[in-house]
């Protein structure tokens, strides 16, 4: 069922405490951050650029991996943003892509490992982005100092990322192999990249970029992935085997959240047809965190 329609490239989704949502809208006619209130209707908070990925705080600030100047960028809820970072040490991000927050109040952040130009001449992703230079990346951000580390690198196009039952692994999509692969998590970092399971449909006729894109967990720990290309929500049990695939009204979803507590339902951001589209899922989500609180906004648009 379509949830909202007229969406422009959507990713990112967040719900609010009030049930409205949050997502990006990457295409270049808005390139924008936009709330989508509970009763209807769209509204633009603030035109960035080329957003991607999309993480809330204790204190209501958004945090947005922006991919078109590659930076994390801060915004209050009335759109007033600033770039807080744009490298690690020496090394300019490339594509920042997705975020999350972990249980130890930092920020998690991906970065494709591709200047998005490069990964998609003229907004179309190119023919050979399998064999693609691609170095994607991970990494440990303080919201607070914005102190920032890296935690791995040599992904092919790190994309979206979770925090799993019990918060012993962080889990990180591979887009280019189809892999979602996995971190062994402490407070003081992660252990050696792990595969955890491959979402690639082996019947698929599909043609073109296919593979896991953003992620959710359950509240009983399977994974829901949105594997872009392939026109599905693909969930993986926590053995890592295939147990369903959830068909999209599109062959693009972008990304994957659960509702507020209670609703069981999932929520899908999905390219092709512009929308964001809901499923039952007969189950919650497990809950996320929010990060560390106290973090000021300088207001620029």
């Amino acid at each position: 069922m379509i949830h909202v329609s007229g969406l422009s490239v959507p990713e990112g989704p967040v719900v609010l405490p009030d049930g409205s949502w949050l997502v990006v809208e990457m295409g270049p006619d808005r390139g924008c951050v936009t709330h989508l209130p509970a009763g209807g209707g769209r509204r633009e908070l603030a035109r960035t650029g080329r957003p991607n990925g999309l993480a809330v705080d204790c204190d209501g600030i958004i945090w947005v991996a922006e991919s078109q100047q590659p930076a994390l960028l801060r915004m209050t809820p009335d759109g007033a943003y600033e770039a807080v970072l744009d490298r690690c040490g020496d090394e300019p991000f490339l594509f920042p892509n997705d975020l999350c927050f972990g249980p130890d109040g930092m920020l998690y952040l991906t970065d494709s490992g591709i200047r998005y130009p490069d990964w998609a001449p003229g907004g179309e992703v190119r023919d050979d982005y399998a064999t693609a230079p691609i170095d994607g990346r991970l990494y440990r951000i303080d919201p607070r100092t914005l102190s920032i580390t890296e935690l791995d690198r040599g992904l092919k196009f790190a994309n979206g990322l979770a925090f799993g039952p019990g918060d012993r692994h962080l889990y990180v999509a591979e887009t280019v192999t189809g892999d979602v692969v996995r971190y062994a998590w402490s407070p003081e970092g992660v252990g050696e990249r792990e595969h955890f399971g491959n979402v690639l449909d082996p019947g698929a006729t599909a043609r073109g970029v296919r593979g896991p894109d953003g992620m959710a967990f359950s509240a009983g720990g399977d994974l829901y992935v949105a594997v872009f290309g392939q026109g599905d929500v693909t969930v993986l049990g926590p053995d890592g085997t295939v147990r369903r695939r959830i068909r999209t009204d599109g062959r693009k979803p972008t990304n994957v959240a659960f509702g507020r507590p209670g609703d069981q339902h999932i929520y899908v951001t999905e390219d092709e047809h512009g929308s964001l589209e809901v499923f039952d899922a007969g189950t919650g989500g497990l809950p996320l965190h929010e990060g560390a609180a106290g973090v000021n906004v300088r207001s620029q648009r």
